[in-house]
């Protein structure tokens, strides 16, 4: 462990004793407490996977490449320690499809039994799993045959989860089939659309992707228009569902959407239009699904054809962007009352490199979730984003999520602030 000694006394006060989780607990489930994590972001040299590979070429529209990341491949069971330090009762992580399956047909039982092993650990130490299938990230080989486009691909994912279920299902807490699939359809109506020329560097980017692979194309869903590839991934999400679920029927399974706190602006308001665009086709198919994940960053102010600028009164912070915790409040509302499911924020958080934000932003942003829970809205938990500061896609490491800080060089954990004011909220809820 390289945690400063002053971490785990500082801590001591705020961390309850936790016992080890039953494979399936009995009784109510408790209310779930958590961090989260992606494998891309912070396990390091994810060599297989189509991200990793338009990280290296030339152009490239990445700020870096990911490299060793927070080397969390080596260094899990100090990010689980971390989480029970904090005295937290989940850890969210995702399972590497490109890890799982490097060639098509290919199976590693090696990396099977790694996230087994993490699986197992988390349970021993008291901490929920709630495992994610899929986190942005697919193999190369899948991208260079068309991704979500090709029309085996819902039976191609569906097929690795399987695999993954039959190794892990029995002790993990909930599974997520996707990470924020709608991501890219919600960017179409940002205020500001990326400029042209981002888009033909993305473009160039992906066409050296696609060379590199052999191949006349390189589909990932964050790097060309979105629309084509939803059918695939809602069928993809319905086909994973039912083969995990015939694994481990009483698993509960959803999937997260990335869903700011919507506000009209004028009686021409589109956003009605932008929700049925953006989140329709994937409530289309959640019917059997136990819950839905939702990640929360901020608001989003819809005008008549797309989002606008925030009002010149909005409170702010001092980069400029508003200043308002009690959006995911609002947004577990608003996902409740559309799907009639209950709700597992399983991301919300911000980006600041100073921690006294994030410390101000847990309190506020907690106790938003727990008027819409005294309300009557189902809420199962809280995992916070992100346990590290970590690989932060397009923008490098630049970005600053995390709880806890990671040298890029030693890769050493310091624990900030705010995670300790998070630890004593837990403390004093559970």
């Amino acid at each position: 462990m390289t945690i400063d000694r002053r971490d785990l006394l500082g801590l001591g006060a705020a961390v309850a004793a936790t016992a080890a989780l039953p494979a399936r607990a009995a009784g109510p489930a408790p209310f779930l407490w958590g961090a989260a994590t992606a494998g891309h972001q912070v396990e390091g040299n994810n060599v297989n996977a189509d991200i990793w590979l338009l990280e290296q070429v030339t152009p490239t529209v990445f700020a870096e490449p990911s490299g060793d990341a927070c080397d969390s491949l080596h260094r899990w069971r100090e990010d689980v320690a971390i989480v029970r330090m904090l005295g937290l009762n989940c850890y969210r992580f995702s399972v590497e499809w490109p890890r799982i399956e490097p060639a098509k047909g290919q199976f590693s039982q090696a990396w099977l039994d790694h996230y087994a092993r993490m699986v197992d650990h988390c349970r021993e130490q008291g901490i929920a799993p709630v495992v994610t299938f899929n986190h942005f990230t697919a193999p190369r080989w899948f991208a260079a045959a068309g991704g979500w486009e090709q029309a085996d691909a819902p039976a191609l994912f569906a097929r690795y989860a399987e695999r993954v279920a039959r190794a892990i299902a029995d002790g993990i807490s909930h599974a997520l089939t996707f990470n924020e699939p709608n991501l890219a359809l919600g960017g179409r109506w940002a205020v500001s659309p990326p400029p042209p020329a981002f888009m033909a560097r993305m473009a160039a980017c992906v066409a050296a992707a696609a060379k590199a692979s052999g191949s006349n194309r390189f589909s990932v869903l964050n790097g060309g228009d979105p629309r084509p590839m939803i059918p695939g991934i809602t069928a993809a999400h319905v086909q994973a569902r039912a083969a995990i679920k015939a694994v481990r029927g009483d698993l509960p399974i959803g999937l997260s959407l990335a869903i700011p706190d919507e506000v009209a602006v004028g009686v021409d308001s589109a956003i009605e239009r932008k929700r049925a665009d953006v989140y329709g086709p994937f409530f289309a198919v959640m019917d059997k699904d136990d819950f839905v994940g939702v990640q929360t960053y901020g608001r989003a102010y819809i005008g008549a054809e797309r989002e606008v600028a925030l009002p010149a009164d909005a409170a702010r912070r001092p980069d400029g962007r508003e200043w308002f915790p009690a959006a995911v409040g609002n947004v577990v509302r608003y996902v409740h009352r559309e799907t009639a499911k209950p709700v597992l924020v399983t991301e919300n958080g911000i980006d600041a490199a100073d921690d006294r934000e994030r410390a101000r932003f847990i309190p506020a942003a907690i106790a938003s979730i727990e008027t819409a829970r005294r309300d009557g809205v189902p809420v199962l938990g809280y995992i916070h984003w992100s346990l590290l500061d970590n690989f932060e896609w397009f923008s490098g490491y630049a970005p600053r999520f995390g709880l806890v800080a990671v040298d890029r060089t030693s890769f050493r954990r310091t624990i900030k602030p705010s995670a300790r004011t998070y630890a004593t909220l837990v403390a004093g809820r559970r």
